[in-house]
């Protein structure tokens, strides 16, 4: 998959193992039951602390166990002498005592056992990378029962950022709109108000589609930002105008004259943002920049269209909504 650099997949070493399967029939018919069988087991071969041991000033555990040369080998351990009802029986009669390989490690996350397949991504998007993953995996790979993959890392925080950052996408558009409406009290001038957030969408999204062409959680950040700062025009120009009608100006010349008293405020204040957003725009390379460069260039951009096309579809929109009204 392009773009997926440093793989790695957790290495499982096997090691020598010693398995004991308890025989359930023969338990039952010395009378054992399999909580005693355990704890003998791990008596005899774990060792149990029963006490401690003062050495001057230093303290040592008391250990209970079998001898080490009595379970040196599979044999001995078979020969190991277990309490029952009907006395004392070997080990070998009670349980399967053979040899195997197991893991050297087992990992847990959850109380479930984990492998991890890792990697970094170079030259590409995280998300596209993992979608790219995941459509290779479903297509190819087929999972045995109880197993299951999840995609973890940076992606998972980044998927978690997102959802946090939509929902605040989406409770700032509410927002802005209602202290709209506080505002004017019309539904229609904070729709035209609002008509500035796709404006300023558009030199967003075509800036970062000629840099970076990736949208990162700074650039949502920015867009976020955006929001604001773009409302502001739309609310400059409606609320002049609805003060020129007030005043009894015609529709035609609330929205030329109030149009050009309006363009040097829009400048300025465009400009202002504009100048002190270059440096960082321009300062993506730069060390600690990774974060406000991003940014930068999401308000960068959506000022200069919502500048620009604010002065013509605002009013416009502004008109076909008024008309009416003055023919009345």
């Amino acid at each position: 998959i392009d773009g997926v650099v440093d793989l790695n997949v957790e290495q499982q070493i096997e090691r020598p193992q010693l398995k004991i399967t308890p025989r359930r029939e023969m338990l039952a018919r010395y009378g054992v039951s399999l909580s005693e069988f355990a704890e003998f087991i791990d008596v005899a071969l774990a060792g149990e602390v029963v006490s401690q041991v003062y050495e001057g000033s230093r303290t040592f555990d008391l250990t209970v166990k079998v001898k080490d040369d009595e379970r040196s080998s599979a044999a001995k351990i078979g020969d190991l002498m277990v309490d029952t009802q009907d006395g004392k029986v070997p080990l070998s009669y009670l349980a399967e005592i053979k040899s195997a390989t197991g893991p050297n490690t087992i990992n847990r996350e959850n109380v479930k056992r984990k492998i991890v397949i890792s990697a970094n991504v170079s030259d590409r998007d995280l998300r596209s990378v993992v979608d790219d993953i995941r459509e290779r995996i479903d297509e190819t790979v087929v999972l045995p029962e109880g197993y299951f993959i999840e995609y973890g890392g940076q992606f998972e925080s980044e998927a978690a950022a997102s959802r946090t950052l939509s929902f605040v996408s989406l409770f700032s558009l509410l927002v802005v709109f209602l202290l709209l409406y506080n505002q004017f009290r019309s539904v229609s001038q904070s729709a035209v108000i609002l008509l500035n957030l796709p404006l300023a969408l558009i030199g967003g999204v075509f800036i970062l589609r000629f840099t970076t062409g990736e949208i990162s959680i700074p650039a949502i950040i920015g867009f976020i930002s955006l929001f604001g700062i773009a409302t502001r025009n739309g609310m400059l120009l409606v609320s002049h105008y609805n003060t020129m009608l007030s005043e009894g100006n015609s529709l035609h010349d609330t929205i030329l004259r109030g149009s050009l008293d309006r363009l040097n405020p829009i400048l300025m204040t465009a400009l202002t943002s504009a100048l002190a957003l270059i440096p960082l725009a321009l300062g993506g390379d730069l060390p600690g920049n990774e974060i406000q460069s991003p940014m930068a260039k999401v308000i960068l951009g959506g000022l200069i269209t919502s500048t620009f096309l604010n002065a013509f579809v605002v009013p416009v929109v502004y008109w076909i909504m008024n008309r009416k009204k003055e023919n009345r």
